[in-house]
């Protein structure tokens, strides 16, 4: 079986040689350890780090290099269970693995006071906008969306779950009331909503213009004819645009949304005063609506050909830079919380790759949701075991 690490080398044109003199290995200890992942008896942490440090240099990905930066075996057990060695942390995890690093996790009063933290920098974190870290991903999802509301647009913010979707959204809602712009949000309630009525309620275009029209007028009664409720709801945005306003469509997991609602949306952009536009549509969503939008199917060809697609990327190498923003809004540093290989290792705990998979399948979960619970998971391990910093050894474990 072809190694992550022999991948590596050969995506970047690196001879065995060539390393195994970098790090002052022989040619015959460096194959064995390309090879087949058998590293020398003596020194092996030694090894690492130069093979880490060798690479990273050479531009490499080491996030995808978990037998690499993670710890096999461990000296010490600072566990995430009390009393139990700590784990060896497979190659493989299983989707239902890696769902369990997005369990809630609670920073305890054993490690808050360890680190100098009044409560935890991980629950109830984002309370303004100023506590959003502003990686280049969510860069360039607050500026499209904040650009759909203003010229009413069509977009759809896709992420995995904890990637910060609806904080993206209540970032927005935010910034509108901050800067006073005259934008007004409908969001359709979407509790219980699912794509057929089998399993829960659909959001059908009906409620969405009852949304519409009860925001801009909630002692408005609504027509009873599709008919006329379709056309005063025209006459109300095009009055409403006309006082100066903007208005926002925002449908938030809208991966259940049904095919023929998708379809719908499109009629609601159709909604113009002459040439103008009368509202925006932004969908948060997770993978599933890309799938979706993206398939062959020809029912959503017209919403796809209209829709950008914007996706929230996991942290990656935004990762320490997040972290420190986190602690910063405490007065605590990063330095003094974690070790120089921690964040390696986060990154190299929080790839996925399926079971049987290859490393080419790899893909990160490294996103702000589940770091958070890792790295809480890791600050209540490192305390319970008496150990001043979070290392590379402690993140194995969790």
């Amino acid at each position: 079986m072809t190694t992550a690490l022999r991948s590596t080398l050969e995506q970047l044109g690196i001879e065995q040689i060539e390393m195994a003199n970098a790090v002052g290995l022989s040619r015959s200890a460096m194959s064995r350890i390309v090879l087949h992942d058998v590293w020398p008896t003596r020194r092996a942490t030694q090894a690492r780090a130069a093979i880490v440090k060798f690479l990273k240099e050479r531009g490499a990905d080491i996030a995808h290099l978990r037998e690499l930066v993670l710890p096999m075996k461990k000296l010490a057990p600072p566990s995430c269970e009390l009393g139990e060695a700590a784990p060896e942390v497979p190659v493989n995890e299983t989707l239902e693995e890696a769902t369990m690093l997005l369990e809630k996790q609670s920073l305890s009063i054993e490690a808050r006071k360890a680190f100098g933290l009044s409560r935890s920098p991980f629950v109830d974190d984002v309370e303004s906008p100023d506590d959003v870290y502003q990686s280049p991903s969510v860069r360039y999802v607050r500026a499209a969306l904040t650009d759909c509301a203003m010229h009413h647009g069509f977009i759809a913010v896709v992420g995995e779950s904890g990637a910060g979707k609806s904080t993206m959204a209540e970032d927005l809602e935010e910034r509108i009331k901050a800067e006073r712009r005259e934008v007004v949000v409908i969001r359709p309630y979407v509790l219980a909503m699912e794509q057929n009525d089998a399993k829960g309620k659909t959001l059908k275009s009906s409620h969405i213009a009852e949304a519409i029209a009860f925001t801009l007028d909630a002692q408005l009664k609504v027509k009873s004819s599709p008919e006329q409720r379709f056309q005063q709801l025209h006459d109300m945005l095009r009055a409403s645009q006309r006082a100066g306003r903007r208005h926002l469509l925002l449908i938030e997991e809208a991966h259940c949304l049904p095919t023929a609602t998708l379809k719908h949306l499109k009629r609601f952009l159709e909604l113009k005063d002459g040439m103008r536009r009368l509202i925006g549509v932004a969908l948060i969503a997770q993978p599933e609506l890309r799938d979706r939008l993206t398939s062959q199917n020809p029912e959503v060809r017209e919403v796809m050909q209209r829709c950008e697609l914007v996706e929230l990327e996991p942290l990656d190498q935004d990762l320490e830079p997040y972290l420190r923003h986190k602690l910063g809004r405490f007065d605590v540093k990063y330095d003094d919380v974690f070790e120089p290989d921690a964040a390696d290792a986060i990154r190299a705990r929080l790839i996925h790759i399926p079971r049987g998979g290859k490393p080419a399948d790899a893909r990160s979960v490294c996103y702000p949701l589940v770091v958070n619970n890792l790295v809480t998971r890791a600050m209540n391990a490192a305390a319970r075991a008496g150990w001043p910093k979070v290392d590379a050894q402690v993140i194995a474990g969790c």
